[in-house]
């Protein structure tokens, strides 16, 4: 049976398919492949321009066909070297096979011991992974991120001059502006986002218990540290982790799991505050001929966008968090857990995407209901108590805080009338009662 939106177990193949495919190139069993084997050929290039005497006549034209193996490489590749798989039982040895093939074909087989020459599995896993990782970020992760990062800027400057009630424990609070309200998550998402570049792509590669030890036996004359840092950080564009075990030790790895998942909660906080917003008719929402929004009652419009998003985001969250916190603990040199977790780690990145693209949709939908705004802003008079005494404050009146107190805990109404009535009974001057009288709930909004 072949996959399909239908019968795939897990929605981001499935159901929101469309949304996640661009993750495919980096994530994907076959993708997965495609990256050891760029490893692999880079790792034997490589070897053929340090001083070793088993390799100084080899034809340097030939690097550009080695590098065509994963340049060019199809899902036919791919399914051979499962085919080779069920014979070895190690997708590695695979890999390694699958390139000794291809240099039968370029008539290079003299040299293809020196394939994966002296290397342990995880030197291939431990720099293939992060290598995906970090381009499936540039590609994919952060283009999405940064669509939703424009759009709350532009909502951030569109809304700048909305007066607003604010909440504080869910009551009515000292007004601010939605533009301001906007902004926050702003700054929050770019600080994280510029946290998340400093956090290194770290790769292990120093043989089967990180000491080079094949390497040096074989080769005294090579430094081989040097030659590890230089092939992982020139090469590979990554930071070469060492002294290692047989694996990386993946604390960098965590702490980039950890601060997308910042990203993610940051999200998730708006994505319920504009839901609240919605609930609280702040906005209407953009309707699309023939959507219905609910079985049942015919009048509803849902935040859905929101919802979806909350949800994917949160899953997602809960697979980083594990991976942050299982890959850095590994049993002495080894064991096999990193390496059944890891081939989930496209999964959060999955949810992620389809998070980001519900929380855009969603944003998108926004109807600004000014008259609502107004609204809560005139029925809130008494929020201008704290500006009232803080005038009384400032001209050393006696106990303002507890004089506006009396006047606003009470269950009668507090309206523009009962504030100007108020103050006509201060023993201050017709100057301060002017400036008083000018405070209202929508211009008392701060810097």
């Amino acid at each position: 049976m072949s996959l399909t939106p239908l019968n795939a177990i897990s929605p981001i193949d499935g159901r929101y398919g469309s949304k996640t495919q661009s993750l495919s190139a980096y994530f994907s069993e076959e993708a997965l492949i495609k990256y050891r084997i760029q490893v692999e050929i880079e790792y034997f290039i490589a070897l053929c321009q340090v001083p070793l005497e088993q390799l100084k006549d080899f034809d340097t034209t030939k690097f550009d066909a080695l590098r065509a193996i994963y340049k060019n490489f199809t899902s036919e590749d791919a399914l051979a070297i499962k085919d080779i798989e069920k014979v070895t039982n190690h997708d590695v040895k695979a890999v390694e096979y699958f390139i000794k093939e291809k240099f039968d074909t370029l008539n290079i087989s003299q040299y293809k011991e020196f394939i994966h020459f002296g290397l342990t599995s995880q030197d291939i896993n431990n720099t293939a992974i992060p290598l995906s990782i970090k381009e499936a970020l540039n590609d994919v992760y952060l283009p999405e991120f940064n669509s939703v990062l424009e759009k709350l800027k532009d909502l951030a400057v569109e809304w700048s001059d909305v007066s607003m009630l604010a909440r504080t424990h869910g009551q009515p609070a000292s007004p601010t502006r939605l533009g301001k309200e906007i902004e926050v998550f702003v700054v929050r998402l770019n600080q994280q986002i510029e946290t998340l570049k400093t956090v290194p792509h770290a790769a292990k590669f120093g043989g089967a218990t990180g000491n080079f030890n094949a390497h040096h036996l074989a080769f005294k004359h090579i430094d081989w540290k040097i030659f590890g840092r230089t092939f992982v950080q020139d090469i590979l564009g990554l930071h070469h982790s060492f002294p290692t075990t047989q694996i990386e030790h993946y604390d960098h790895m965590a702490a980039l799991f950890d601060n997308l998942k910042r990203i993610n909660t940051i999200l998730i906080d708006l994505d319920r505050d504009i839901w609240t917003y919605v609930s609280m008719d702040y906005f209407k929402q953009k309707i699309k001929a023939g959507e219905v929004g609910s079985s049942a009652m015919p009048h509803k419009v849902n935040p859905i966008d929101f919802e979806n998003s909350e949800g994917n985001l949160g899953i997602a969250n809960a697979i980083f968090e594990h991976l942050a916190a299982k890959l850095p603990i590994s049993r002495l040199q080894r064991d096999l857990t990193d390496s059944t977790v890891l081939r989930n780690v496209g999964v959060p990145f999955g949810h992620t995407l389809i998070g980001f693209q519900s929380t855009l949709k969603g944003l998108n939908k926004l109807l600004l209901n000014k008259d609502k705004f107004a609204e809560d802003l005139e029925n809130n008079w008494a929020v201008v108590a704290e500006a009232i005494q803080t005038i009384l404050r400032r001209e050393g009146y006696p106990n303002p805080y507890e004089t506006l107190k009396g006047l606003t805990r009470t269950n009668e109404k507090i309206n523009q009338l009962s504030i100007s009535n108020f103050i006509d009974t201060l023993d201050v001057s017709e100057t301060i009662k002017s400036e008083l009288k000018a405070i209202t709930p929508s211009n008392y909004t701060g810097v």
